[in-house]
């Protein structure tokens, strides 16, 4: 048999294990109203595709299509998403800290719509799409709303956009320049998320929000895929990453999983995932610090904070995210709004990187890990950016 393009098997209900078509549009779990998650055929990919095949394909994160959930190339509709730099930023340790800082920088804020958004977009656009999605539909705090505006775009598709009122002026402007529409609303993006259901049923488009389709996960797991291979098929002792709905941390720990399953890594040591929230609205770190499976949703009238991005007060995917830190031996903190202000800043005049408050946010987690000892300077700790300062540049300065 010849090699598959990719090697999607079929789809599993993330609670019970229940089998779904891969090859029809599904959203959550009919049998648990759950996260789908999307499985391959590894067995069969690990006898037709040798791992350094990858390394001489196109810096994107389409060279791990195999891995990926579109079934052909001509329905990819990339804009050169992934591949982002992983860099080397011993300066952006703590002052004072006396031996050198082994802190690496995944740079999301390189990626087309300026961050990590653009992985899981593009492939849930790119999968819709090829499953038949006449128009497209989201809620976003910002930066995803940007995104799946762009790919909607590049697959010539209608797009809806939903967001909370307060939502960052720029992303806002540049989901409208790509030609989405806008509708904004009082409160939260759990409120945005209520009319982006009702706008895709009405419409007949598909709704791409959050862990309610099962490709962005996918695109997200390229971040982890990308990781191993930057670091010669291994992987660091701990990464650290903000968490709003989380996809991120899901994405990466499902990656490392098919990682190890295909014999990929030279060394089968995972990291301890760090899952950073904000003060103002932490429900996973609360969730996890009080041993809980699931989180209970944060006080809508009390979820504040200048991320955006870390200001979900409810995630759908709550149970696999705090199963992943659980199981890496991780753990979760919160850290202020001041706090990631300064950091930005810290950042900016240290390192010349200009980061996004999330960003920001799992930079200051890294200063008080290592202040509290949980991390040392030898450890090798890998640190998300997932996205531009840009939008916020006007909060800087």
């Amino acid at each position: 048999m010849s090699k598959r393009f990719s090697y999607l098997s079929h789809l599993e209900c993330s609670v019970c294990q229940q089998r779904y078509d891969a090859d029809q549009l599904q959203t959550i779990s009919p049998c648990c109203s759950r996260p789908l998650l999307a499985r391959y055929d590894l067995a069969a990919l690990a006898q037709d595709v040798q791992r350094d095949e990858i390394s001489t394909r196109e810096a994107s994160m389409w060279r791990y299509h195999e891995l990926l959930p579109v079934r052909e190339a001509g329905h990819i509709y990339s804009l050169g998403e992934g591949m982002t730099p992983l860099l080397s930023a011993p300066r952006l340790a703590p002052e004072g800290i006396e031996a050198p800082a082994r802190v690496l920088i995944k740079d999301e804020g390189q990626n087309p719509t300026g961050s990590f958004k653009a992985r899981g977009m593009a492939a849930a656009v790119s999968r819709a799409t090829e499953l038949g999605a006449q128009g497209l539909v989201t809620p976003t705090a910002g930066n995803a709303g940007a995104a799946m505006a762009a790919y909607a775009a590049r697959a010539n598709r209608p797009s809806y956009v939903t967001a909370p009122q307060d939502a960052p002026p720029t992303c806002l402007a540049q989901t409208r320049l790509y030609g989405a529409e806008v509708e904004l609303t009082p409160g939260l993006i759990s409120d945005a998320g209520q009319i982006a259901n009702n706008v895709a049923r009405q419409r007949g488009w598909f709704n791409v929000a959050t862990l309610r389709e099962p490709y962005r996960i996918e695109g997200k797991k390229t971040m982890g895929l990308e990781l191993a291979e930057q670091l010669d098929w291994r992987l660091p002792e701990a990464i650290i990453y903000p968490a709003g709905g989380g996809t991120g941390i899901v994405g990466m720990w499902k990656a490392f999983q098919e990682l190890r399953e295909l014999g990929w890594l030279n060394d089968n040591r995972l990291p301890r995932l760090i899952l950073v929230q904000a003060e103002g609205c932490a429900p996973l770190v609360q969730a996890f610090h009080a041993g809980k499976t699931e989180a209970e949703p944060w006080p809508a009238q009390e979820a504040h904070t200048r991320a955006a991005g870390l200001r979900v007060p409810s995630a759908i995917g709550d149970r696999l995210i705090l199963q992943a830190v659980r199981e890496s031996e991780g753990t979760a903190l919160s850290v202020s709004d001041e706090t990631m202000l300064q950091t930005a800043r810290y950042a900016a005049r240290r390192e010349g990187m200009l980061i996004s408050f999330e960003a920001a946010a799992a930079l200051a987690a890294y200063h008080i890990l290592l202040r509290q000892q949980y991390l040392k300077p030898n450890d090798e700790v890998v640190v998300y950016f997932t996205g531009s300062g840009l939008p916020d540049i006007q909060s800087y300065v």
